[in-house]
């Protein structure tokens, strides 16, 4: 009984939206305004309050995993409801203290970008669009598809960069290449990545082979913080939530390192834009080992111990939201096969995951933040103005 009751008072402060639950012991009751709920949370077993008060979405995730809770209905809309409360589980900094710590020495943050990435390029093909692009998009407009959004993004972080035939340019955690090829074929730039994914490292090296670019294009796997180079332009798409609370400071001192003097580096990356967790006990156990999200305080901090300066400042959130959004939807029309390959407490993971994730930005929890850095005085090889951005941006697009 203790158990319900303190369930019943946390859903009773979690919802603005008519949710129904559905007790272990068959019991119904009604959450948040009055009016027919198109969402129903049912408890298949008894989830201990115990273990929810310490590890909320560690414990309601592994029981979403595990059959114990099914959800009917829009998880995103859910879980975006929550977030918006202040009092919701959701949102409770007490349970901060319960969070692990991670060392982040290059050793572990090896191991743990290999335990995301190298689930398989197999499954990553089966959801993401041709470009094999696993970050945020970019949506010039409402019809852009996924693939024509994902080299939105690319030509936008190429042309804020503002680069010029045979300048160099680094991607610090590469992915599967896309913006590295597109800076050597579209733009005529000498491009390198680095990435800890035995995965990826073999697929762009293959095609770079492929391709013949040998003498245009280098990828190696290897920790950047071992890199000893000088380039014109640094890019690093979805990496420094890798990179640890602890770390981020050095990660950004290494930006600075890679660049020549009036260099300039194109930082994407998920960030906070309030105070929060800033990791999630279930998304590092199950998605992003060692994952750390700053928020925008921190890493303008770093940015200005390491003696960059910031050139321009653009969040992404509703772009990230819409990105998340049809990757679901990819994901939903493959999941049988995905079953097939890796089971289904796997398939129940990653859709809670992905559902999770997209209402995440949609509530505003989490952000994606575009920081454009120079090495030297803002905007020393710059225009004078932001309208050259959005200049080449149209250029490219026709």
């Amino acid at each position: 009984m203790l158990d319900k009751k303190i369930y019943d008072e946390i859903f009773s402060h979690s919802f603005t939206i008519p949710i129904k639950v559905v007790y272990w012991d068959g019991k119904e009751k009604n959450y948040g305004p009055e009016g027919k709920s198109d969402i129903t949370i049912k408890f298949n077993t008894k989830v201990p309050i115990s273990e929810v008060v310490k590890h909320a979405t560690l414990t309601l995730g592994e029981a979403y995993m595990d059959k114990d809770i099914e959800i009917e209905g829009s998880i995103q809309k859910l879980i975006m409801n929550a977030y918006t409360q202040s009092e919701s589980f959701m949102s409770n900094v007490k349970l901060k203290k319960f969070i692990p710590k991670f060392s982040h020495s290059e050793e572990s943050n090896k191991k743990e970008i290999q335990e995301h990435y190298d689930i398989g390029n197999d499954f990553y093909k089966l959801w993401l669009d041709k470009t094999m692009t696993y970050s945020c998009a970019y949506f010039r407009t409402p019809e852009d598809t996924l693939e024509q959004a994902q080299m939105n993004k690319v030509h936008h972080i190429l042309n804020k960069l503002n680069t010029k035939p045979g300048e160099t340019i680094i991607d610090v955690g590469c992915g599967w290449g896309t913006m590295m090829f597109t800076a050597a074929k579209e733009y005529g730039m000498k491009a390198k990545g680095v990435t800890l994914s035995q995965e990826q490292y073999d697929y762009v090296n293959n095609k770079i082979k492929e391709e013949n670019l040998t003498d245009q294009m280098e990828v190696i796997l290897e920790d950047y913080r071992e890199i000893d180079e000088k380039f014109d332009h640094v890019v690093s798409v979805g990496m420094f939530e890798h990179v640890g609370e602890t770390h981020l400071e050095n990660y950004f001192k290494q930006i600075k390192n890679l660049l020549k003097p009036n260099g300039t580096a194109l930082i994407h990356g998920i960030t906070g834009q309030h105070e929060g967790l800033g990791v999630d006990p279930w998304l590092v156990k199950y998605i992003f080992p060692g994952g750390y999200i700053p928020d925008i305080k921190e890493n303008i901090g770093h940015i200005m111990d390491s003696k960059l300066q910031i050139d321009d400042i653009e969040p992404l959130r509703r772009h990230y939201q819409k990105t998340v959004e049809i990757w679901h939807r990819n994901f939903l029309k493959v999941e049988d096969k995905v079953e097939d390959m890796y089971g289904e407490r796997f398939v129940r993971m990653w859709d809670i995951y992905l559902q999770a994730c997209a209402a995440s930005f949609e509530s505003g929890n989490i952000d994606v933040i575009q920081y454009l850095l120079t090495n030297g005085p803002s905007g020393s090889s710059l225009p004078m103005t932001r309208e050259y951005m959005t200049d080449l941006d149209r250029k490219t697009a026709e």
